[in-house]
């Protein structure tokens, strides 16, 4: 399992010279570093009697980032099985015409499948965005800047998925299933854009930016 690696084997892993792991899993892991980042500012924020009136608001954005790290770790395991499967696609047998039918469809079916789990990571990536402003707003002023790690690092993993998710798109023939695919990324992003805009801006007054 990739997310049982160390760091180091993990980055040695996207290194080298295959498809997989690759931008998707990355996309994963960095919105789950977001997240755990954001679970940061919580647990350093509940139990502290200076903020005893967002207690129960914490708890519940702490809840909430653990459950999102934990499938976006996930997320890194399945994007790698996705694209291993268009891989295995591509090397089925096309000697007749019956075997590059079938092969045709098993490497569409596979990219469909390859756009969908990128698009997963994505939107919990945006999950972890729209979180943010409120933790960043209440949280422990003294990991504030944990916090801005936190909304930079969910951004990043949904614009990595993004390009994942396109770059399957534009292999898929299906153009109805590629245009409800785009307009889903997109509305996603101008939500994940408007809640890290939000709060980044909270972030920059905190630290005086």
């Amino acid at each position: 399992m990739l997310t049982a690696l160390t760091v180091q084997q993990f980055l040695s892993e996207l290194a080298k010279g295959s498809a997989t792991p690759g931008g998707g899993s990355a996309a994963g892991m960095e919105g789950a570093q977001g997240a755990a980042l954001l679970a940061m500012v919580c647990n350093l924020t509940i139990g502290r009697r200076k903020y005893a009136d967002v207690e129960e608001e914490m708890q519940a954005a702490l809840d909430r980032a653990e459950r999102l790290r934990l499938r976006l770790l996930d997320l890194v395991e399945e994007d790698t099985r996705a694209f291993d499967g268009v891989m295995a696609a591509y090397k089925l047998p096309r000697e007749t015409p019956e075997q590059k039918a079938a092969r045709s469809a098993a490497i569409q079916d596979g990219l469909k499948e390859a756009a969908r789990t990128p698009m997963e990571t994505l939107e919990a990536c945006v999950a972890v965005l729209e979180l943010a402003p409120g933790v960043v707003s209440k949280g422990n002023p003294n990991v504030i800047s944990d916090g801005g790690a936190g909304v930079l690092s969910a951004h990043a993993g949904m614009m990595i998925a993004a390009l994942n998710v396109r770059i399957n798109l534009n292999a898929i023939r299906d153009e109805i299933f590629v245009a409800e695919q785009s307009a889903k990324m997109d509305a996603l992003i101008a939500r994940g854009d408007a809640a890290k805009a939000k709060a980044w801006a909270i972030v920059a007054e905190r630290l005086g930016m």
